[in-house]
């Protein structure tokens, strides 16, 4: 099981070192200043319309962008981890299999265009997590699910935020995905084998409660932990890309795993981003 995972509560409350909170956002702040006017990588991986309007207007703009940026190579290296690393993956059922390979494929295309919007790669390239991590199925997917969790209320800060219609639609249609990943996440449960642990059928996610994963999509409403700002989503990632925060939140700090890039195939080209309009 997970223990010390960073988890707000329904306030919006934030846990671990402020210094490393304020670090952080620091670094984030330094990568991105001066490098958020270049649009044309974006619209050209983008667009089928051929628009070529400015999307990053502000600095919230921009802070959020970096941070979501973060968040989906952190995402593309959970994901690509457990394909390449963990046990139990390999026992899993073709379909669940096939849950987390197109997840890995869908972060990645969320982080390149996040990045052509930057207009620099995520300041963060390597990610710290807890104990047994990859080697136990249940920590495996507490924390995914806690992830998903997070990357969930972090988009619907950009929902809220974001100073354009455009960038506040291509929020929504990110945090949709997110969403159906933690549902696919809760999926997988119950089909991992025996011999790893399972059936598993209570995950844990970021508010620190074991969840039955009878329904797999237990949501009315998605969760928004009540986070406001962009702050407390990097307070929750903070652990994740920071040693000294990873330390105190009982990470393993002893093997960091890297991001590695690659051009995704998405699974439908119904699917694709076609443009920030939605259309």
């Amino acid at each position: 099981m997970t223990k010390n995972l960073v988890a707000p509560d329904q306030r919006g409350a934030k846990t671990g070192p402020s210094s490393n909170r304020r670090s952080f956002m620091k670094r984030i702040s330094v990568a991105g200043g001066g490098g958020f006017l270049g649009l044309s990588g974006l619209v050209k991986l983008a667009s089928a319309d051929g628009t070529q309007s400015s999307l990053v207007h502000n600095v919230q703009d921009v802070n959020i962008l970096v941070a979501a940026e973060i968040a989906e190579a952190l995402a593309v290296t959970t994901y690509s981890n457990i394909i390449n690393v963990a046990p139990f993956f390999a026992n899993l059922e073709s379909d669940d299999q096939g849950y987390l390979q197109a997840a890995r494929q869908e972060e990645m295309s969320h982080y390149l265009l996040e990045q052509s919007a930057t207009g620099k790669p995520s300041p963060f390239t390597s990610f710290f997590y807890p104990p047994n991590m990859f080697a136990d199925a249940q920590t495996t997917l507490n924390v995914l699910v806690t992830l998903e969790d997070a990357f969930i209320a972090a988009y619907l800060v950009g929902v809220r935020n974001f100073s354009t219609p455009d960038l506040r639609v291509t929020a929504a249609r990110i945090m949709g995905i997110e969403s159906d990943h933690r549902t696919l996440a809760r999926v997988v449960g119950p089909g991992v084998a025996a011999s790893d642990g399972g059936p598993i059928e209570n995950i844990t996610g970021i508010q620190g409660t074991a969840e039955s994963v009878d329904p797999p999509n237990n949501n009315g409403y998605e969760r928004t932990l009540c986070w406001t700002q962009i702050a407390q989503a990097v307070a929750a990632l903070t652990p994740f890309v920071d040693a000294q925060a990873a330390q105190a939140a009982g990470f393993d700090t002893t093997k960091p795993f890297a991001f590695e890039s690659f051009t995704p195939t998405l699974p439908s080209a119904l699917g694709e981003f076609i443009s920030f309009k939605g259309c």
